[in-house]
């Protein structure tokens, strides 16, 4: 049913399997890749048409000092750290009461309402683009950071939910029975006995929503315009000007913008495997 493994396979194929996952790689990163050189390009080379030969002139510490120097992008990254950190907490908080309540207490309606949650995940938040800014226009939240974070906690808490709920239905239901045996109070069964045995699952989420949330264009130019508010996915295309573009401040602003992702990947990396593998094996 399943594939045998590569070791297993015959020496012809594990020699092609070798050969090949390097030029996957390297074909998967050619984009990654290709911004990395414009990042280091001068801007002449752009006008003179040579986007993939060797750069004219070695210009990382002119572009990505312009970048820091001559730019709002430390305002933009700090405007994402602040629409991205309060909306992880809060989602994630949401998340786990939300996913305590569902999986936990049996009551009717319980399906209902987590098939509700469910639903708006496979709504495309493409319509909801006038419905939602004309909402926050009317609340005057329109080019606020609090709008853009309260609109993220509500559109992610869905997702979060059926991730802790699913979570919080894996755990061993003996440990809640005893509690209340002992005459625990519910607050502090969640609080005390299955929100430390939440720990990889909730760090797991957090790395999957502060990509989410870091990485998000469509909400932050419909939701946001200039840099008092703005995220840096949006305040990127700042280094557009009206008759042309400047790519090398553009790939040297998508290099910057792309680390904090990376760090808080490799940060969590041992905590968000065991949250996604946890139950998996027994």
């Amino acid at each position: 049913m399943f594939p045998a493994p590569i070791q297993k396979r015959s020496n012809a194929a594990q020699i092609t399997y070798q050969a090949a996952l390097p030029i996957a790689m390297i074909v998967w990163l050619l984009p990654l890749i290709a911004v990395a050189t414009f990042s280091i390009r001068p801007e002449s080379d752009f006008a003179a048409g040579n986007y993939w030969g060797a750069p004219g002139s070695f210009e990382f510490f002119a572009n990505y000092g312009r970048v820091f120097f001559d730019s709002d992008m430390p305002r933009y990254l700090l405007n994402s750290v602040l629409i991205t950190v309060p909306t992880v907490i809060g989602a994630v908080a949401l998340s786990s009461m939300t996913g305590f309540a569902l999986g936990v207490y049996k009551f009717k309606g319980n399906l209902l309402i987590f098939f509700m949650f469910i639903a708006g995940n496979f709504v495309p938040f493409q319509i909801l683009m006038v419905p939602v800014r004309d909402l926050t226009v009317n609340l005057n939240l329109y080019d606020t950071k609090i709008g853009l974070i309260l609109f993220h906690i509500a559109f992610q808490t869905g997702f979060c939910t059926l991730f802790m709920r699913n979570f919080i239905r894996q755990l061993p239901y003996p440990l809640i029975e005893a509690a209340r045996v002992e005459g625990v109070a519910e607050w502090r069964i969640f609080w005390f006995v299955v929100l430390p045995l939440m720990k990889p699952a909730l760090a797991a989420l957090s790395v999957l929503i502060f990509t989410f949330i870091w990485n998000d264009y469509f909400w932050a130019v419909v939701l946001t315009q200039g840099p008092d508010a703005q995220p840096v996915t949006a305040g990127i295309t700042s280094f557009n000007s009206q008759f042309r573009a400047a790519y090398h401040l553009m790939s040297a602003g998508s290099i910057v913008a792309a680390i904090p992702p990376v760090l808080m990947f490799f940060a969590m990396q041992k905590h968000f495997i065991a949250g996604l593998t946890l139950g998996a094996v027994k």
